[in-house]
């Protein structure tokens, strides 16, 4: 097959649209495709299901809060919980609570219990003060250092 011939060939392509052509004469075999075009592209794209993208949203982050102290309040310390468990202010629940504010604690006083994997921890003041502030509810699930009691420390 010589140049004429194949340009014989992509003319009849263009004119009847076709993308792929394939011949095969006495033994020769030619084979011709044409890369898509832009507006094949453009035709295909148009096919294509267009999906809305949502709106964009401006992400403001939160103001900061004004600076203040860290930690417990001057003259008061913190007693945290040792272990990620259930909150307990008494011993059974037709007791009396351990500790309530204005008691007067020793570093031995029990202060709580926290149920943990069915085990009942007695937890101890380690300070000796005045309580101020307990932060725990009777039956909540608490974390490990989180804030139970604040005490006065004398």
């Amino acid at each position: 097959m010589d140049i004429a011939e194949l340009k014989k060939l992509v003319k009849l392509m263009n004119e009847n649209e076709l993308v792929e052509l394939e011949i095969e004469e006495q033994g020769a075999k030619v084979r011709l495709k044409k890369a898509p075009s832009i507006a094949g592209f453009a035709a295909q794209a148009a096919a294509l299901p267009v999906y809305a993208t949502p709106p964009a949203v401006a992400v403001t982050p939160p103001a900061s809060p004004p600076p203040g102290p860290v930690g417990p309040p001057p003259g008061t310390v913190e007693i945290r919980s040792p272990i990620v468990g259930t909150f307990y202010k008494s011993a059974s629940p037709d007791s009396a609570p351990y500790v309530a504010v204005g008691d007067r604690l020793k570093p031995d006083s029990v202060v709580c219990i926290i149920e943990a994997m069915k085990v009942m921890n007695e937890i101890k003041a380690e300070v000796a003060g005045e309580v101020v502030e307990i932060l725990a509810d009777n039956g909540e699930a608490v974390e490990y250092d989180q804030v139970l009691f604040r005490v006065r420390i004398d």
